[in-house]
């Protein structure tokens, strides 16, 4: 656990060794194999088959055809996957179950699983927390799913963003946020104390110096005392910042039918077929788009935004706000500041920034390139961005994937107020409920 660019990634990357370590020790017992699912394709594993790609990550160069071996393990991951099709064809909820096939089929001793229920929908989520009860060996995960997360935990290492410690923990999620509350408890009330022991040590210490002679001596030795009280003190594990509630301003001067839905093309037995739809979307209309895994709604965001669907319909002038589940249309490239200073129109560089700290974008984040955040910081560069964008609808692809549980309500509470249209794709049920949602097109 740990806030959005606590380094949580990070770690594993130095577990398994993909990233080298500056100063440290990292000991794991001997001859562990080690396996990472991790959070998102890497880019040049997209043109791979699943043939192909499941031949990199197995681990036995003896067994020449493993055919047998990804079949059983793609049954695991409740995923029908035709060995000749490419990687990118696949949905981002079966690349998501894709990337855990490829570290289960190595039988690691220790299973590294980076937000692994990202993009997987319901199903998919219920099949993964059966394997993880269900597994031997050892399992370490990052997760922002509180539920899923207390399905299956003995332990919780923490990391904090401010001390720079990582705290260990026994229990379920549940029962470390309650361990986590009593000790900030204990310490606040312990800091408190000596704080007041060591000001009126301080005080003292002042009366005697003045009065000049043998008590300057005194005081000396007083304030010393005190300088001791104050390093007793518990650098304290400070609660985790949630962004600030914010508000996405709607473009100007827009009205009546904003986007017409005549038809849509979706995935049938692996098959493209065209099926005919009757949706307007308004002014301050909410529509939740459904469907499993593979059906073909994030292909049919993207085509909306790119004008490609011949189905939809755009009204001339509108805005599109897009928050897409992988970044990609984002550049990596671009550090966060010229990222957003680009979809800002008049706007001070104090209000900008003021603007971005509230999504937690300090000045050194300001500085980084947008390929080097952690996941989670993306999304809130993301979010920031359609703040300045001012859209007139909002299109949303799993929104919620990588970030920190602690944002969610302020996300869900800003997404509820915006009035202009909205087309939302999301598997997280509790995060849907708390927005208004006006009408539901369901793919399946």
């Amino acid at each position: 656990m740990g806030q959005n660019g606590a380094g949580k990634s990070t770690i594993f990357k130095l577990i398994n060794g993909s990233l080298d370590k500056k100063t440290g020790v990292i000991n794991t017992g001997k001859d562990a194999t080690i396996a990472t699912g991790y959070q998102v394709v890497l880019a040049e594993d997209k043109d791979l088959t699943v043939q192909e790609f499941f031949r990199k990550y197995f681990n036995d160069d003896s067994v020449f055809n493993i055919d047998k071996q990804i079949s059983e393990i793609l049954q695991v991951v409740n995923l029908k996957a035709p060995l000749d099709k490419k990687i990118q064809a696949f949905s981002g909820g079966q690349q998501a179950r894709l990337l855990l096939a490829a570290a289960l089929i190595q039988n690691p001793d220790i299973l590294l699983l980076d937000e692994p229920t990202n993009n997987l929908d319901a199903e998919g989520i219920w099949h993964l927390t059966t394997f993880l009860q269900e597994y031997k060996k050892t399992v370490l995960v990052i997760s922002h799913d509180a539920e899923f997360l207390n399905s299956f935990t003995d332990g919780v290492l923490y990391l904090d963003v401010h001390t720079k410690v990582v705290e260990q923990y026994v229990g379920d999620y549940h029962d470390v946020v309650e361990q986590i509350k009593r000790k900030i408890e204990k310490d606040n009330m312990a800091n408190a104390r000596l704080q007041k022991e060591a000001q009126a040590k301080k005080d003292q210490a002042n009366v005697f110096a003045h009065k000049g002679g043998k008590l300057r001596a005194v005081a000396k030795k007083m304030k010393e005392a005190a300088a001791e009280m104050e390093d007793e003190m518990v650098d304290n594990r400070k609660e985790d910042k949630a962004i600030k509630d914010f508000k996405i301003p709607l473009q100007d001067d827009i009205g009546g039918v904003l986007l017409k839905i005549n038809s849509v093309h979706i995935i049938e037995n692996d098959e493209v077929v065209v099926r005919e739809e009757n949706v307007e979307l308004r002014k301050a209309d909410h529509l939740l788009l459904a469907g499993p895994n593979g059906i073909g709604k994030s292909t049919l965001l993207e085509k909306i935004v790119n004008g490609a669907e011949d189905g939809v319909e755009l009204a001339h002038g509108v805005r599109i706000g897009y928050y897409r589940q992988d970044f990609s249309n984002l550049d990596f490239n671009q550090t966060v500041y010229d990222c957003l200073i680009e979809a800002a129109e008049e706007m001070t560089e104090q209000d900008l920034r003021s603007k971005a700290a509230g999504f937690l974008i300090n000045g050194e984040i300001m500085k980084t390139e947008i390929g080097n955040l952690s996941e989670g910081q993306k999304g809130l560069v993301a979010f920031c961005r359609l703040v300045f964008l001012k859209p007139g609808i909002l299109i949303l692809d799993e929104p919620t994937n990588h970030i920190n549980f602690r944002h969610i309500p302020v996300i869900a509470k800003a997404l509820d107020a915006f009035e202009g249209g909205m087309i939302l794709v999301s598997h997280v049920d509790e995060f849907v409920w708390q927005i208004r949602i006006d009408q539901y097109l369901d793919l399946k």
